[in-house]
């Protein structure tokens, strides 16, 4: 690797090597010459004068990309397309007059693209599977674990652990429906023309109609696809690509808000992401323990998030039947976006595997606040035992001010409890209290939505991707 020009952080620090081939050099015009005999085959089965020798030959030179060539061609011609037909042609002298033959370079480029961004999409539908499958087995460990909850990051009602992780895989449940609904959704350009009509195949099959209709469904079988777009200009609509880093971009989103309750959680000393027996912390501070895997996942999330933007722009920006000002961007904004999702998903899995829960700091806050929350149950108790409804709100609201203020003000342990044991109005002993502050009494139904949760929703999708499954533990580059 040169070290004196700009090497994008997604290859080397980031993305797998799986995601960066599908956007590699290699992938791209490889598929490129596929698609070329794909329209030659296609055209020879319509009666089109293409031999089988010619097509053997293009078959036989899919692999050897001269690339240099190819540079050399696009320098003197400035269109890459043709740059690349010719280099093929000079590998292919018997069939270089039939390449490329009736079509504008939309077929290949946006051809290639869906072919690229739904290969790239199952690709991120095997990593949220496994991601899932993780996050799932956190919250069936925890599911019965009380923690408290937050509402607007104020102690609220007592959680659960799990429960909580439920709330993360719901958000990574509904991004997996939506990679799949975008991913089956991907039709082919086909071979439309430089408008879209279809007018240099209609010259060549001498205007007959259904042989046109046939080589569009033709090309689409051998690349794998159903079918094609009924109608586009000279590419298929920019929407496409808008669509498909939307659903990107809401992984992104759900990455994101999981990394976020990670760092809070780490904060308070509840949660840790993983952390290595020789990894550093701080290069200052020897002590720290740094949430740097979710502060990682949260800076690619903004960048893809940011970067859903493009194609939105882009697809607004199109004039008429075609503008090239999509271009440039596309080769960035669509590559980028998936090379980053593939990197969060990577080092969303390896922190939700060994993620390290601290029960007795759970248990220590969760006390903190307890008897404040357990207020409505020791009142009920106490008017069981015939005291005055109203008289022992108004006492539990004043004792509840003067033990807040000793843990504000004096910075001093709660004794809200104690207050209530010396109180002759509540006829409760500690040992009353302790049984009214068993933790579990306040967690509602979390372990059972939760378990309805993963039986019902969440477990079927495991066993329907249960092959997507077998995979190692998930190392992160740095």
């Amino acid at each position: 690797m040169s070290n004196d020009t700009f090497v994008s952080p997604l290859n080397s620090r980031y993305a797998s090597k799986e995601m960066q081939y599908i956007f590699s050099p290699d992938k791209k015009f490889t598929t490129w010459r596929k698609l070329w005999i794909a329209l030659a085959e296609s055209e020879k089965e319509l009666g089109l004068n293409i031999t089988d020798e010619q097509i053997e030959e293009l078959k036989a030179h899919i692999y050897d990309i001269d690339y240099e060539m190819a540079a050399a061609e696009e320098k003197i011609v400035r269109h890459d397309v043709m740059a690349h037909v010719h280099t093929y042609g000079k590998a292919c002298p018997k069939a270089a007059g039939i390449i490329h033959l009736g079509a504008t370079s939309c077929y290949v480029g946006d051809n290639t693209d869906i072919i690229i961004m739904r290969e790239a999409l199952e690709l991120i539908r095997k990593r949220l599977v496994v991601t899932i499958s993780k996050v799932a087995k956190f919250a069936d460990d925890y599911k019965d674990m009380p923690t408290l909850g937050f509402t607007h990051f104020q102690p609220a009602q007592l959680v659960t652990v799990g429960k909580r992780a439920s709330l993360w895989l719901q958000d990574l449940m509904m991004d997996l429906e939506e990679v799949e609904a975008v991913a089956a959704s991907l039709k082919m350009l086909g071979c439309k023309g430089t408008t879209g009509t279809q007018a240099s195949f209609m010259k060549l099959f001498e205007g007959d109609h259904d042989k046109c209709v046939a080589l569009d469904q033709k090309i689409a079988n051998k690349m794998g696809f159903e079918s094609s777009y009924y109608v586009s200009g000279q590419t298929y609509s920019r929407k496409v690509d808008s669509r498909v880093l939307n659903a990107l971009s809401s992984i992104a989103q759900s990455a994101h808000k999981f990394s976020n309750d990670i760092r809070l959680l780490q904060h308070l000393k509840e949660v840790e992401e993983p952390f290595e027996k020789t990894q550093i912390g701080s290069s200052a501070m020897a002590y720290k323990r740094n949430p740097m895997r979710s502060e990682r996942i949260a800076s690619l999330a903004r960048y893809v998030m940011a970067d859903a933007l493009n194609p939105a722009m882009t697809a607004a920006e199109q004039w008429f039947e075609r503008t090239l000002d999509d271009s440039a961007n596309k080769r960035i904004s669509v590559p980028e976006a998936f090379l980053a999702v593939d990197a969060i998903l990577g080092i969303y899995t390896n922190i939700a595997s060994g993620l390290v829960v601290y029960d007795k700091m759970i248990h220590q806050h969760i006390m903190n606040e307890l008897p404040f929350m357990a207020t409505e149950n020791i009142m009920m108790e106490a008017t069981k035992r015939g005291g005055d409804r109203q008289v022992l709100h108004e006492k539990i609201r004043v004792l509840s001010m003067e033990a807040g203020a000793v843990v504000k003000q004096e910075g001093k342990p709660n004794d809200l409890l104690d207050r209530i044991v010396k109180d002759p109005a509540f006829g409760l002993t500690k040992e009353d209290l302790d049984a009214l502050l068993d933790p579990k009494l306040y967690i509602g139904r979390c372990p059972e939505q939760v378990t309805t949760f993963l039986n019902e929703a969440i477990y079927p999708i495991l066993e329907a991707h249960k092959a997507d499954l077998d995979v190692k533990e998930v190392e992160l580059n740095v």
